[in-house]
Parts: structure tokens; sequence; C-alpha cells
């Protein structure tokens, strides 16, 4: 039998020269002033009082500021924080259940973004219906519920991206007492500095260290270094074993490290080599058999429903916030230039589709044919009030009604002109696998400043592999970045014309 094995994915590693000894490179240096130290243990029952307090907080002040604006001052503050009192007890029973105040998930900033969006509007959905069901809907304000439903969900987030520059940021001065390892690895890695900084950042400090010799008649020196490593680390301060092994050794160790079991602790795998890339990605189980995606299929049905809502929920509110200018814009274009204030292009969407998409006109041509001319700089197609409106990306707003009519979503690749589909399928192999999602308002390759013209075929490339990137790796928590990061990008102006 094989001890059970959980596996740390670990970064690129540069490697030296194997070593027989069973030292380890140190860390880079750290300041030694340590300041304020907060025990290990402490971290996780810390992040759920801080949890606590900031959906009591973004409860109580969603209320109370509604009440004044909207009720002059009549609502009932004891009631709906006892329906925070609800939110915050199931939002933190979910959360331990899926280890989410452990300090190394705490680091994880993708999968805590993923995790506290599920679980939020999980809880919401829940509660939503609970009171439909028992016709309780009317003890509660509505306004003030979503309020706090938004509010609280963002400051959720900026929390976690607090504690992950706290905690990064701890590691590495040792402001924080680690959680204590033993860490046995192969001779070639023992020189390899990238993995004490990964312990590190994960607070995981070695403890102990021993180093595996790997050539084909070292087999008992093998087994006495790990009865010596089991004998060393039985009954001592140790809590964790962590392994670092190239996958293709695996069958040297494998009889060894069975003898792990003697030890009542948990035993984590770091991944090295080529085949280390596996482990980062997604696996299943058809029977008793895993298998590894190596290309990601469409969306599930509740992945798909969850996104939905979200796009439907941000193209509302957008679309009330945003109605003042769209009126003003309107009435600009019609005085500036002749033609429809609406420009309409086919594009295609999900699985190929083909749409309308709809966007501010701000140029004198509507071209939709087989033949489009991209739009470049100083383009003198480009109207007065279009020029600001490109700089701005206002003339995308319109596309907030796509979103609605389900043929975009707010964040997807975006879409090209059928004619540069065409063109650019030609050129790409994998252009067509852009259409395993819904097209975006904003996307992964434009928050990296990949808006605008494509000038050359490497502008193109890399931009697809951006799009890819998302499809492959994208979530509810991918999503949420990109939005806060197109923010970013819409008032530094990059690229865009």
């Amino acid at each position: 039998m094989v001890p059970s094995v959980e596996v740390m994915l670990n970064p690129k590693r540069s490697f030296s020269e194997p070593s027989g000894v069973a030292v380890f490179p140190t860390a880079r240096p750290v300041e030694s002033k340590r300041g304020w130290v907060i025990p290990y243990r402490a971290i996780e029952p810390l992040a759920v009082a801080i949890d606590a307090a900031i959906i009591f907080a973004t409860a109580a002040l969603s209320d109370i500021a509604y009440s004044l604006q909207f009720t002059a001052g009549q609502g009932n503050i004891q009631q709906f924080m006892g329906f925070a009192a609800i939110v915050t007890a199931l939002f933190i029973l979910l959360g331990r259940s899926r280890d989410l105040y452990a300090l190394p998930e705490l680091l994880n900033l993708k999968s805590q973004f993923r995790q506290i969006s599920v679980n939020w509007c999980a809880i919401f959905l829940f509660l939503t219906a609970v009171a439909f069901a028992m016709k309780m809907g009317g003890d509660v304000s509505r306004g003030s519920t979503t309020s706090f439903a938004i509010s609280g969900f963002v400051c959720l987030l900026i929390a976690r991206v607090g504690w992950r520059i706290y905690l990064r940021d701890g590691a590495t001065v040792r402001k924080f007492s680690t959680r204590k390892v033993a860490l046995i690895a192969e001779e070639t890695l023992s020189h390899d500095p990238g993995l004490l900084e990964t312990l590190a950042r994960h607070g995981l400090q070695p403890a102990k260290q021993f180093v595996l010799p790997v050539g084909r008649n070292d087999g008992q020196r093998r087994r006495d270094i790990i009865t010596d490593a089991i004998k060393s680390v039985r009954g001592s301060d140790v809590e964790e074993i962590v392994l670092s092994l190239h996958p293709d050794n695996w069958a040297k160790f494998r009889s060894l490290l069975s003898d792990l079991r003697a030890l009542p602790l948990p035993v984590n795998l770091v991944p090295a080599g080529p085949l280390s890339e596996l482990f980062q990605l997604s696996s299943h189980k058809i029977g008793e058999t895993i298998t590894i995606e190596l290309q990601r299929g469409p969306r599930t049905l509740s992945q798909r429903m969850a996104k939905r809502c979200i796009d439907i929920a941000i193209a509302v509110f957008a679309l009330i916030a945003f109605l003042p200018l769209f009126l003003i814009v309107a009435v600009a274009i019609k005085l500036d230039s002749q033609g429809p204030v609406v420009f309409r292009q086919r594009r295609r969407g999900f699985n190929g589709r083909t749409f309308q998409i709809l966007k501010f006109r701000t140029m004198s041509v509507q071209e939709d044919g087989d033949t489009i001319v991209a739009a470049q700089r100083h383009d003198r197609r480009v109207t007065r009030i279009g020029n600001w409106l490109r700089r701005t990306s206002i003339d995308e707003l319109p596309q907030l009604l796509n979103v609605l009519q389900g043929t975009m979503s707010i964040v997807g690749p975006r879409p090209h002109a059928l004619a540069h589909d065409s063109e650019f399928e030609k050129l790409l192999d994998k252009y067509a696998y852009r259409h395993h999602v819904k097209p975006g308002l904003t996307g992964w390759a434009q928050v990296h400043g990949y808006r605008g013209e494509m000038s050359t075929i490497a502008d193109i490339k890399r931009r697809i592999e951006y799009d890819l990137w998302y499809i492959d790796n994208g979530s509810l928590a991918t999503d949420m970045r990109i939005i806060l990061m197109t923010a970013t990008e819409l008032v530094s102006g990059r690229n865009a014309f």
C-alpha cells in the first residue's frame, strides 16, 4: 500500500548539480526583526473573525444607508442583523468545510475568489428560495439585501487580496510562526532554492530535511534514509511531510513511501520535472480510472447558469446606471454626422453561431461584408464624436443588450467580424477554439493590453493565446478579476483608438 498523497504544485524550477549530502540551500535572506508574531494556528480563527466582522459591518451599513435614503430611517436594523447572522454562519460553515481559511488556501487567490463567489451566490439563492417558500420576503428590505449582497461580496474579495499580500510578505520576513514540516527530496532536487521559497510562501518551514539518492544501486541507502526519517520525525513537533520527487522516478520510491504510514501525518507531493505539468491540469474519474483533462470542454450547466445570472445582474445594473449617458451619446452622434446611432455587424458567438453585435456608430462607414478594413490609428473614417467614444470604449456599451439577449457575456474572448474570422482561421489552427465560450465585452487579452489594431501575425497569435488561456482556466473568480482589471485599462486608455 502507498500512503495517501496530496499534490502541491510547484512553480518553475532551476536545478543545480546533485549532492550526496542531506543539506538544502537556504531560502533568500530574511530580515531578523520579526515584530509581532502570529502563531500559525491563530491564522484560521483570525480569518474567520475578520470575515464575520466584514459581513456584519457591510450588512449594517447597507441597511442604514438604504433606510436613510429611501425610507427616512424607518428600517428594522435588529431584524436585518439577524438576517446577517444567518448569512455569516452559513458562509463560515461552508468555508471551513472546504478549508477556505487554511493558510495555503488563503495564499491561493484564484481558489479563494472562486469559492467565495460560489458560496456567496449559493447562500443568497438558498435564502431567497426559503423566504419565497415561507412567504417571508416582506420582512427584509430587498433594497438593503441587494446592497448587502454586492458590498459584502466585494469587501470579502478585497479582504482576500489583503490576506494574500500580508501572508506572502509575512512568510518572507517571518511575521508569523510557520507550520513545521519534514522535507524529503530527491538528490537532483536538493539544491533547488525555489523549493524552499515555495514552502515559505505557503507558511511551511522544513524543520527536518532528508535527501534520497536516485542511483540504481542505492536501494538500501534509500531505505535507510526513510527509516531514519521516520525515527527522527516520530515524537517531534513536525506536523506534515513534504516530498519533492520526479514523477518518472515514482516506481523507485513507491515501496519506500509506504513505510511513511507508520507516522500519523499528512504526506504531500511537490512534483518536479516535465511530467509535473500534468498535475496542473484538471482530472476526472471514469469509474475507477482517473483521466486528465488535456482540453477543457464547454462549461457545465451549473457553471453556465451561475455565469448567466452574474451577466444579467451586471447588464441590468449597468444599463440603468448608464441610461442618461446613452441618451447624451445618441444625441451627440446624430448632431455630429449622418447615419444611425447604433451600428450593427455580424459576429460569431458560442459554437460559431452568428449574431449581430451592437455598438454606437463611430465611423462614417458601416462595413459588414466579405472584406472589412479594421480601424487604425488616425483613421479618417472615424467621426469627431466617434474618436472620443472609441478612446473611452463607450461605443461598446450597447453590447450590454447583447448580454441580456444571451449572445454575449460580460467576460469572454472579443468577437471579430466574420471577414476577419475567416482570415484568422486560415492562419491559426486553434482559432476556432475561441467559440467554445460566449464572446465578451471584455476579456483576458484586453486587460493585458491587446486592444485595437492587430497589425502583425504575432499580435494576432498573442491575443489568441490569451483567449485560449481564459477558455481553459476561466472561472467566476477569473471573471471578477478581469472586470476589476478592465476598469484600470479604461482609465489608462492603453491601445484604445
